[in-house]
């Protein structure tokens, strides 16, 4: 049974920073794409970052290039995202999602994804 636990989240003022970690279990970790999505009330679920399990390949949504930042710990079977400076525009549910093939040279919709986590929240004030 595959599962994602994200944890991580919480409330920071803009300019501030937190570190989102999904910890994966079940899965064949090291042919995947791993990827962090985001999700407004209102909005579409937002790509933010991916990462190729096998070789370490990044991809950025232009909203986070420079700011956020994805890696893995492949023993640990774990991945990160380090966010900084942070605005309220970034505020959203944050969840970790993966398929079971290898990333592409882009991120790909959400619905490519078939495991996703529970989610956890990110709130920025001014």
């Amino acid at each position: 049974q595959v599962q994602l636990v994200e944890s991580g989240g919480g409330s920071v003022q803009a300019g501030g920073s937190l570190r989102l970690s999904c910890a994966a279990s079940g899965f064949r970790y090291n042919s995947n794409c791993v990827g962090w999505f985001r999700q407004a009330p209102g909005k579409e679920r937002e790509g933010v970052a991916i990462i190729s399990t096998f070789g370490g390949h990044t991809i950025y949504a232009d909203s986070v290039k420079g700011r956020f930042t994805i890696s893995q710990d492949n023993a640990k079977k774990t991945v990160y995202l380090q966010t900084s400076s942070l605005t309220p525009e970034d505020t959203a549910m944050y969840y970790c999602a993966a398929r079971d093939f290898r990333c592409g040279g882009r991120i790909p919709p959400a619905s490519d994804f078939s495991h996703w986590g529970q989610g956890t929240q990110v709130t920025v004030s001014s």
